[in-house]
This record gives structure tokens, C-alpha cells and sequence, in this order.
């Protein structure tokens, strides 16, 4: 009967040393042992339960796993982890869809945007959920935010920088806003995504939608979109909530870090 050297089975298969020193250490592998210079030798009896672990492995399973499976796992549990694995990879895969589809939006809102930087229109604005975390330049530190900042970190890139800027403000001369993030309401439901204060509401309404731009560090400012609120007196539009927002993008334009936002300001129908 024909033998194998360790170094053979490696090659032979792509597998590391210690992988195969693993795989004994699990019984998957029994190879003989020269008593007289400790020379692990490997038949093809032993090579066909490495091709296993390197089949199952390939599925995603891990080292830990196909060893279970290939040694010392029943049929009907062999039965179960596939069904395990089948719903794991068909999560993966809807998840991957998800990302081309959100990719897709991100990409679309990017090569649109500058063309609505400075106009006004009226359109509704989207129904989201949010919350806001960052005050001007102050982060709320309250350990129940910061907890909700971190679960929704895990939401990205679905989520978007959010902003709001208080009508009263808008309105005045203050400099005051707020940041945070949001969810459109289709990722809302695909990530089971909890509903509860301080996490927000907003349904669709009636808005003067537009876009802005902001320079350099510390750029951003109410004042941005003070002629949103000039088209606003000029066409007898009555402004009846905060302005709300996103980030779109950040580029840099001769030289100069340059964010593109885009801007819904609420009206009465």
C-alpha cells in the first residue's frame, strides 16, 4: 500500500501542516508513526476523510465542524447542521442582496445630487426613522444612547447621516443643529430594526426639497439653506416643521473637503 509523508498530504490537498496535525489530534486521521524517526505516514484511506473536511469546509463550515461531521457525526444530525448551514448561507445571501440594492441607491443619490445643489422643488419627503445623538459639536453621552449609537452602528450602510435643524432656529439666526442617523422604513422592516423613544417616526410629507454643499472642517451651518427658506416667503409656502437631511457624500474640489447634503423642508399642504 502506497504512503504519504505529511509534507505530501499538504500539497496533495492545500492544506497546512497543522491543519493536519488538527485533524489527527480529532481522529479524523490515523496515520502511521515511524517508531524509529516519528514520520507520520498517510494511505488513501486517510486522504479521502481529508477530502471530506476540505468538501464541507468549502461550504463554509468550520475546521471545528467538518471534523465533527466527518468522524463522529449521525445521520440525522449530519441531516440537521446541512439545514443549519443551508438557512445560514440563504441569510448571507439576502443580506448580500440588500447591500447591492443599498449600493445601488447610494450610488444613484451620488450622481444625482449636484444637480439639485441650490434649487428648489416641492416633493415628499421620505418616510424614516431616527434619532439624534450629536448636538452641534456635543455628543450625548448618556450610556442608553450611546448604547443605541453602537446597535445601529451595525446597521450601516443602510442608515444615513441624519441631521435636523429646529424650525425656531432656522427661522432666527442661530447656528444651532443636530446629527444622528436614519433608516429608510424598507430597511426599517428587513432589519427588524425596534421602534422605540428615542428612536423617531417621521411619516412622508409635503417639502421643499434641495441640496447644499459645505466646505472644509466645521463648514456646516443653518445658514446653508437660508434660500431655502427666501423660496419659501417668495412663493407663499408656509414652513411647518424642522429641516431634515442626509449627508450624501464627501469629495474633495480643489483641494478642499467638500460635503453634498440633501435637505427636506416641511410645508403645509
Amino acid at each position: 500500500m502506497v504512503q504519504y509523508k505529511i509534507g505530501d498530504v499538504a500539497r496533495i490537498l492545500g492544506i497546512s501542516r497543522d491543519l493536519l496535525r488538527y485533524y489527527e489530534k480529532k481522529g479524523v486521521v490515523r496515520p502511521h508513526k515511524d517508531i524509529n524517526n516519528d514520520y507520520r505516514y498517510y494511505d488513501t484511506w486517510d486522504i479521502n476523510f481529508l477530502l471530506d473536511c476540505v468538501w464541507y469546509k468549502n461550504f463554509g463550515f468550520s475546521i471545528e465542524q467538518t471534523a465533527h461531521m466527518v468522524t463522529n457525526c449521525p445521520y440525522d444530525d449530519l441531516l440537521q447542521d446541512l439545514d443549519a448551514k443551508k438557512d445560514e448561507l440563504l441569510a448571507a445571501v439576502k443580506h448580500q442582496q440588500l447591500l447591492m440594492r443599498r449600493i445601488s441607491e447610494h450610488r444613484d443619490s451620488v450622481s444625482r445630487i449636484a444637480d439639485y445643489i441650490g434649487k428648489c422643488d416641492i416633493r415628499e419627503c421620505p418616510e424614516i426613522v431616527c434619532y439624534l445623538n450629536r448636538y452641534n459639536f456635543i455628543y450625548d453621552n448618556r450610556p442608553e444612547l450611546q448604547a443605541l449609537s453602537q446597535s445601529w452602528l451595525n446597521y450601516m450602510p443602510f442608515t444615513q447621516r441624519y441631521f435636523e435643524i429646529n424650525q425656531e432656529d432656522l427661522l432666527g439666526e442661530s447656528d444651532n443643529y443636530a446629527w444622528g442617523f436614519s433608516l429608510d422604513m424598507e430597511y426599517v422592516r428587513e432589519l427588524n430594526v425596534p421602534e422605540k423613544p428615542p428612536v423617531v417616526h417621521l411619516p412622508p410629507c409635503r417639502s421643499i426639497h434641495s441640496a447644499f454643499k459645505s466646505f472644509g472642517k466645521n463648514g456646516f451651518t443653518p445658514r446653508h439653506i437660508d434660500y431655502i427658506v427666501d423660496y419659501a416667503e417668495k412663493n407663499n409656502l408656509q414652513i411647518c416643521g424642522n429641516a431634515r437631511g442626509n449627508l450624501v457624500c464627501s469629495v474633495l474640489e480643489d483641494g478642499v473637503v467638500t460635503g453634498y447634503f440633501e435637505v427636506w423642508l416641511p410645508i403645509k399642504d
